[in-house]
């Protein structure tokens, strides 16, 4: 007798491994996409207390922390250990990431598009890695810094999306306000990424070099930087204000009114947090909160943007009932 020839079954990857035995409640989904946008937004905090403690050379090198050593060792003092518990952290920020990643994957059925979403994610923290090495090698280059932390918002652009997605469905989007409000939004947004990115060039003539040693800056006055970033800022208030005032005109959904507030709040605390770190010399604790303020005003605007459409979750269709049969008589 012939044995029959061994047969090899389909190879699973481990996402569809995992999918095939898990599916996730939306809630856990919803939880999982929620902690990617948390950790991305403690990752940009911690990364502006590294600098703002003059620790951003605390590891001379990069991927390990000094020529001999993987860890922070003694002699690179308390700013070693702040620089090397931040890059620590992105594993935290990995891990939160491939949690949406597996969840999205889990999903029944298969959300194809939410998925990429979360492996965008992924991307760009290890992107964003690798600048933070070439950051490291160039000595704090302040270009290099600011592309550094413009990744970082990159990542959380996407997060906020991933977390958006969680809660609607795969049907193309529809309009929830008329098209020249939706326009508006545009303008918020984009005027919005300008003023983050006019954030960077304050940052990169100011005085919060990341290093207690001479590091190179950019190569304008600070405060010209501040006068123009504070332009911005006022016209992102002003389309701010417009924005609660057209959606009530207009009738706008109640969530989305409220996301046009929760804006408007934001951009102003922001407002007042920036003005009172410029006349009190720029204190660490002010800046750190004002880069915490971005990252919150960068998370409203995007709400504000993905909830003037909609895409419905499907419903689960309710079979119909045979009709009864005629009493017997």
């Amino acid at each position: 007798m012939h044995k029959p020839a061994p047969t090899i079954g389909p190879v699973q990857t481990p996402l569809a491994f995992i999918a095939r035995r898990w599916t996730p409640s939306p809630r856990i989904l919803r939880r999982a996409a929620l902690s990617a946008v948390v950790m991305s937004v403690l990752i940009i905090v911690t990364g502006g207390a590294v600098r703002l403690t003059g620790s951003g050379l605390g590891c001379d090198t990069w991927p390990k922390c000094t020529d001999d050593s993987l860890i922070v060792t003694p002699e690179q003092g308390y700013r070693g250990l702040i620089e090397f518990g931040n890059r620590m952290l992105t594993y935290v920020l990995s891990a939160a990431v491939g949690w949406a990643i597996v969840a999205a994957r889990s999903t029944k059925p298969w959300r194809r598009g939410l998925t990429r979403w979360g492996w965008a994610q992924f991307w760009i923290v290890m992107s964003n890695a690798v600048i933070g090495g070439i950051t490291v090698w160039m000595g704090l280059n302040p270009w290099t810094v600011a592309g550094h932390f413009l990744a970082a918002n990159a990542l959380l652009t996407v997060a906020v999306i991933t977390w958006h997605r969680t809660g609607e469905g795969d049907t193309p989007a529809r309009p929830r306000v008329p098209g020249p409000v939706r326009k508006l939004s545009w303008a918020i947004t984009i005027v919005s990424g300008l003023l983050i990115v006019l954030g960077t060039t304050v940052t990169g003539a100011g005085k919060h070099a990341g290093d207690s040693s001479d590091v190179p800056r950019m190569p304008w006055d600070w405060t010209n930087a501040a006068h123009l970033h504070a332009i911005a800022a006022w016209a992102v208030c002003a389309l701010a204000v417009a924005m609660w005032l057209v959606l009530r005109v207009v009738d706008a959904p109640d969530d989305t009114r409220a996301r046009a507030r929760d804006l408007l709040v934001v951009v102003l605390a922001q407002g007042v947090i920036g003005y009172v770190q410029y006349f009190t010399g720029v204190p660490e604790l002010l800046v750190a909160a004002h880069m915490l303020g971005s990252s919150l005003m960068w998370i409203a605007v995007l709400r504000l943007a993905l909830s003037l459409r909609e895409r419905p979750l499907p419903t689960a269709e309710i079979p119909a009932q045979a009709d009864p049969e005629p009493a017997s008589v």
